[in-house]
């Protein structure tokens, strides 16, 4: 995922009808939170394992090309961060709800 695409191009929008309530189980047309999350985890999962792989092709002599290896590197550690703070802030926002009363 690339962390600097703009979040409506992630994320599709849609006009609520005023009948339907947000959470209401016909309200899904895109794709549900849980398939952008696990695309998410596979892009940064493939951004590590890139980053692997040019840094032992530059250390087994053959890539031979030292500026797309520490790019790949600082791509993936950049995805891998945005990742982590978006763990954070999920985190953070499951403990706001199950401290809220009834």
């Amino acid at each position: 995922m690339d962390p600097l695409l703009n979040l409506t191009q992630l994320i599709p929008t849609k006009t609520l009808c005023p009948n339907e309530a947000p959470g209401s189980p016909g309200s899904q047309d895109g794709p549900s939170f849980r398939d952008l999350f696990q695309r998410a985890l596979q892009e940064v999962d493939n951004d590590e394992r890139a980053a692997a792989q040019e840094a032992r092709n530059l250390m087994t002599g053959q890539g031979t090309d030292m500026h797309s290896a520490i790019l790949a590197v600082q791509k993936a550690e950049v995805s891998f961060n945005t990742m982590m703070a978006v763990r954070s802030k999920l985190v953070d926002a499951y403990r706001e709800v199950m401290r809220m009363q009834m």
